[in-house]
């Protein structure tokens, strides 16, 4: 396997990238102590790589930088990223196709947009994302907290993803899956999304929207123990929910699904 590191300056860059080549060779990779600010692309892009560990990593850009994903990963699996903060004008943690085994833990997210998988399925591709366990995680001032985003017409799937154990502060849309992404018009096929689990999820909610499940095709979806009370003057934060196949049990505002 071929690892490269980079340290970039140019504009929309990436502060650091780790790059696997063909060979299936375990990387088993250790970063600890690390901090970055104000990388004008994404600061840490991890593609083909297999067994790496980063802990205690610091990323610092303002809310207002585009593209400024803390973690990028792709193709790649057996990554842990634990007991760090991100603050990013963009994803904090994005998690793309062909990753698999990726365990998220002890880290505070905020600003940003939250942890995503994908976005999936762009070009009406075949993209996969499995075994993906995010707890004991915070998300401060971030426009999504646990999201799942799909392009229409992708093929694949999404599945075996648990959120656990989160904390919210002031969080727009804490919970989505949004199998619209990028487009506004009705989708007839997405990638699928199933055996995924949201528990015990609590805290203040911005804005309207708390929950929004906007699935095309989702199933054995799980939420429990949720609560998410408005941080501003609304007595209640709504949901949306569509096409859903799965729970919901313990969970406040619960949605009404159709």
């Amino acid at each position: 396997m071929v690892l490269q590191l980079m340290a970039q300056a140019r504009e929309n860059s990436t502060a650091m990238v780790l790059l696997g080549g063909n060979a299936k060779v375990a990387l088993d990779l250790y970063v600890n102590n690390l901090k970055i600010s104000n990388s004008p692309g994404s600061h840490i892009a991890i593609n083909g790589c297999d067994g790496a560990t980063f802990s205690n990593v610091v990323v610092n850009s303002p809310a207002t930088s585009p593209n400024t994903d803390g973690f990028d990963i792709s193709s790649s699996k057996n990554i842990l990223i634990e007991d760090s903060t991100i603050q990013s004008g963009d994803d904090c943690i994005a998690i793309n196709g062909g990753s698999s085994y990726i365990n998220v833990t002890g880290v505070a997210c905020g600003p940003g947009h939250g942890i995503s998988i994908g976005s999936l399925g762009k070009g009406d591709s075949r993209e996969t994302v499995e075994e993906v366990h995010v707890k004991n995680c915070s998300f401060i001032d971030t426009t999504n907290g646990a999201r799942i985003k799909t392009f229409p017409g992708g093929s694949g799937y999404a599945r075996q993803i648990t959120f656990e154990q989160i904390q919210l502060t002031n969080v727009k849309n804490a919970i989505i899956i949004d199998q619209h992404y990028g487009v506004s018009v009705e989708a007839e096929s997405a990638v699928q999304v199933r055996d995924v689990t949201y528990h015990g999820f609590n805290g203040t909610g911005a804005g309207d929207l708390a929950i929004n499940l906007d699935c095309v095709n989702c199933f054995n979806i799980a939420l429990n123990q949720i609560s998410i009370v408005p941080s501003g003057p609304k007595s209640v934060l709504d949901t949306v929910c569509k096409n859903f196949h799965g729970t919901i049990v313990s969970t406040v505002p619960k949605p009404s699904c159709n």
